[in-house]
């Protein structure tokens, strides 16, 4: 195999940055094959994944958690501490000079697709020819990633093809030295537990039948009832996995509502025990022995206390019943569709039809994280990527600025479920582009709305990571309230306020974006008592989204807008309708 074909492309700065006398002399060659043929020859790229190559080894520091990020757990009231953000050793993936050849090898026309363009592309002088290149790479690139897609349920494909579509990296020579070290410290395993997951991870858990396909605005087609046995057996199945799927938030709900009923009970027999064993002690009446003394006005009290507790036991009673009712309903429908799924075929085909369809969803999430005027470039280059080592979109880094989110708005993942709120961490998709806008693409799955899962998507590269989850959380807040709303939306709620607002105001616009840039002022400059919104918008973010209460005590002693908002606070406890 001429090593003229995989030669790593050694820096060149034209436009791109790289200058022309680090050219690596055997780019010569390379380009001297890519004129000579259109395609490379299957003694160039074989079709097979390449034998025995070692895939690298990553330090991954804990052991991964035996729960799954599918599942959720109600009872979760935060995120773990924060633990390391990157290994301590490198794995040295990217210092294989087998890299690009591995990385391209096996996938036929695509590979040698991207290979010419981007050789033509990297050695161009004239921008206009540039300009053609660039634009052939982009649809070069994604048709690559959708054979490579098929693949990324095999647990032993190579990591220069995984590390491809995860962080776009394809040539590593177009790394400098110190953004190579970051790369491959990066932790590889998903140790948080937590579901955020990289495009490669993305589509694997789709493959797999773990994750539904991500909802569009097309209209679903009708199914035809098959006439293969085979066939109508696997469309049962799948039917009554969507059940299961829809059933399982109703009786997720309805345990958190019955465990907290429960609870509720347990407080309040220790406060009647606490009264009755208090009313029952009786001092000693001096000089009168052996007789005590009665009532004091203070055990008096406790008499009509002890009442309200009684009642208060009786009003609990009835809702944990009904709530248990509801809770036996659910578990039984439950467990009938969980047996119709064992008793039926197991479904083992790789879900590849579902794949091509969130393939196509993931590309347009990617386009829409950088924007029309935006660089759609795909690859990595350090041409276009300025991030610092906390900037960049890894998955401890969003992390850490997801868990800062929830501590100055404790309610940014939470969904109301029967006055009840649901802490629930989206999905969140991790893409390898020079995108600085986050977005929520749904607040819920279609079949289960209670306890689903949303979906929101940041861009790895931006210019500043923390505006590109804020933008993403600010937009999955909008939605979930809308939904809440429901056709009411302009007129209740956080979106009906905020809608009343900009239509006194007589502004024109996107009200969703305006809601958004509200939002990232409301989170960096007001939660650490710099004025930056309306009077108006501060009132309505401070009742629908408060800050915790140490937060507003802390802004209170800064200025005496918060002081006045907590006043109007006490005043709404005070009068029982806050």
């Amino acid at each position: 195999m001429p090593a003229a074909w995989y030669t790593v492309i050694d820096n060149k700065k034209t436009e791109c940055g790289m200058d022309e006398q680090e050219l690596d002399p055997a780019i010569a060659a390379l380009l001297a094959e890519a004129e000579k043929s259109h395609r490379i020859g299957e003694e160039e790229i074989d079709t097979a994944e390449p034998d025995n190559v070692p895939e690298a080894k990553i330090d991954n520091g804990a052991r991964r958690p035996s729960k799954g990020i599918h599942d959720v757990d109600l009872g979760v009231k935060g995120f773990d501490p924060p633990g390391k953000l990157l290994n301590d050793v490198s794995s040295g993936v990217f210092d294989d000079p087998q890299y690009y050849k591995t990385a391209l090898s096996g996938e036929n026309e695509s590979a040698q697709r991207v290979h010419t363009q981007l050789s033509k592309y990297l050695t161009s002088q004239d921008p206009k020819d540039r300009s053609v290149f660039r634009q052939n790479i982009i649809s070069a690139y994604w048709e690559l990633l959708r054979g490579m897609s098929e693949k990324s349920g095999n647990m032993h494909l190579p990591m220069p093809k995984r590390m491809l579509m995860r962080f776009g990296v394809l040539l590593p020579s177009l790394f400098k030295p110190e953004q190579k070290e970051f790369f491959s410290r990066i932790i590889f395993e998903n140790l948080t537990n937590e579901p955020i997951l990289y495009m490669d991870e993305w589509f694997k858990e789709v493959l797999s039948g773990r994750m539904n396909i991500s909802m569009t605005d097309e209209p679903a087609s009708s199914r035809r009832i098959s006439k293969n046995p085979d066939e109508a057996q696997m469309q049962e199945q799948t039917r009554l996995m969507q059940l299961q799927s829809k059933n399982s938030g109703k009786l997720q709900s309805a345990e958190s509502m019955l465990t907290m009923k429960e609870h509720e009970r347990e407080m309040l027999e220790i406060e009647l025990k606490r009264l009755v064993d208090d009313i029952c002690e009786h001092q000693p009446c001096f000089g009168l022995e052996p007789h005590r003394a009665p009532y004091t006005e203070a055990q008096k009290h406790e008499f009509s206390e002890i009442s309200d507790k009684l009642r208060n036991l009786s009003r609990n009673d009835k809702e944990l019943s009904k709530n248990l009712r509801e809770y036996e309903e659910a578990k039984s429908i439950f467990d009938s569709v969980q047996e119709k799924l064992d008793a039926g075929p197991e479904i083992v085909e790789m879900n590849t039809g579902d794949l091509k369809t969130e393939f196509d969803t993931v590309r347009q999430m990617a386009k829409m994280t950088v924007g029309r005027q935006g660089n759609q470039f795909p690859i990595f280059t350090r041409e276009f990527f300025h991030c610092t080592e906390k900037g960049t979109g890894t998955r401890e880094n969003v992390l850490e600025v997801m868990r800062w989110i929830e501590s100055i708005d404790p309610g940014a993942f939470c969904r109301i479920h029967k006055s009840v709120p649901n802490r629930i961490i989206p999905y969140t998709l991790l893409v390898p582009t020079y995108g600085d806008r986050g977005f929520c693409w749904q607040p819920f799955d279609r079949y289960n709305l209670v306890t689903s899962r949303g979906r929101i998507v940041i861009p790895m590269y931006p210019r500043d990571l923390l505006i590109a989850v804020l933008t993403a959380v600010a937009d999955l807040r909008w939605q979930v309230a809308k939904e809440k709303a429901s056709y009411y939306w302009m007129e209740e709620g956080l979106t009906g306020q905020y809608y009343q607002y900009i239509d006194r105001q007589k502004l024109k616009g996107d009200l969703k974006q305006f809601f958004i840039e509200d939002y990232v002022l409301w989170m960096t400059k007001e939660s650490s008592g710099v004025q930056r919104l309306d009077k108006e918008v501060r009132g309505i973010f401070w009742r629908n989204m408060p800050f915790p209460q140490p937060l507003k005590e802390e802004l209170r002693k800064r200025s005496l807008v918060y002081d006045e908002l907590c006043i109007k606070d006490n005043n709404r406890a005070m009068s029982d309708g806050y």
